[in-house]
């Protein structure tokens, strides 16, 4: 096995812009592009191994062919061959929909899949570039409907002027949405089931209303008011800090300045890197030198013992937590 890169895919939607492509340096696209999925093992939108002797894969192939010695004996023993995670950047020049994620439960029990945990961290925003996450004061089934008539979903809905760094969880049944503004990364569940509550009255390409799922977002919304931002305290330099852990994944980021080691989960988990900033090598043992840049993605397998790290860099680090 090697540490693996993956082929990044664009999408391109009615709310997407163009800072994706000049944060990943890529070249001009006419598009207006909202997501790169980094990471990914859904249908119809599966990662590619970039380079190297799997080069071609699939990510599920890639699963398929080293089991538990690239994701980690307790990842395999709860997953399969399913990689558990999805990775993307997403940009939104536009305000993006109100929306809901149903939980394990409801979305096994309605779609036959996981439901869907996320994690938010913002790269950039501009000025007034809002994230709205939780109700701000306890609902009612009652009140959503009056408020969809109205309009005035927004006003009960906190909302926080987004700053580099901030990181955000939104468990499922949190209603939320990112505002226009705002560059981040998202880390979930492998889960695409998204109930739309509210889209502002925004007509799609060929101008119809787009759809809401207002009878799921009943079922699956948690109405009790709670705020999504995640309070960490920053490391000094050089290292390693806490960001998240929920019981699907832990996030951390880690600065490197020249030269950094680092622990490896081994044997239970791989490690999900995403370089958010800078350049920086990565080394592991018998394994080639797999340099990262900003805007990419690295798999690295679960044999791994030590990672070195020699550049000047800020990573985002994904596990999965021991059950």
């Amino acid at each position: 096995m090697q540490i693996y890169k993956f082929n990044s895919i664009l999408k391109p939607v009615l709310w997407g812009g163009d800072k994706l492509v000049a944060f990943k340096q890529l070249p001009p696209c006419n598009e207006p592009i909202g997501e790169s999925w980094e990471l990914s093992a859904m249908p119809g939108f599966e990662s590619v191994v970039a380079e190297g002797a799997d080069r071609g894969l699939t990510l599920t192939q890639l699963v398929q062919r080293y089991g538990a010695d690239l994701v980690g004996e307790d990842v395999y023993r709860r997953y399969g061959d399913r990689f558990p995670l999805l990775i993307k950047f997403i940009h939104a020049k536009r305000d993006l929909s109100i929306q809901v994620h149903p939980d394990d439960q409801m979305a096994l029990r309605l779609h036959g899949c996981t439901g869907k945990n996320e994690m938010w961290y913002i790269l950039e925003a501009d000025k007034g570039a809002l994230i709205h996450t939780g109700f701000n004061r306890q609902m009612s089934d009652e009140e959503l409907d009056r408020r969809l008539a109205e309009g005035s979903l927004l006003e009960v809905i906190n909302a926080t002027e987004a700053q580099p760094g901030d990181t955000f969880f939104i468990p499922a049944g949190q209603i939320h949405a990112i505002g226009a503004g705002n560059l981040l990364v998202e880390i979930q569940q492998s889960c695409d089931i998204t109930y739309r509550v509210w889209d502002y009255g925004r007509r799609d390409s060929d101008g119809n209303l787009r759809q809401l799922h207002v009878q799921q977002a009943h079922e699956a919304l948690d109405f009790n008011a709670r705020d999504g931002k995640v309070d960490y305290t920053p490391c000094d330099g050089q290292g390693v800090t806490p960001l998240l852990k929920c019981k699907e994944f832990t996030v951390s980021r880690v600065v490197v300045d020249d030269c950094y080691g680092l622990e490896m989960p081994r044997p239970h988990s791989f490690v999900a890197m995403v370089c958010i900033h800078g350049d920086v090598t990565l080394t592991a043992e018998d394994m080639d030198i797999v340099p990262m840049h900003q805007g990419e993605t690295a798999l690295v397998p679960a044999t791994v013992n030590r990672l070195q790290m020699t550049g000047s860099a800020q990573l985002l680090l994904t596990t999965v937590p021991e059950k």
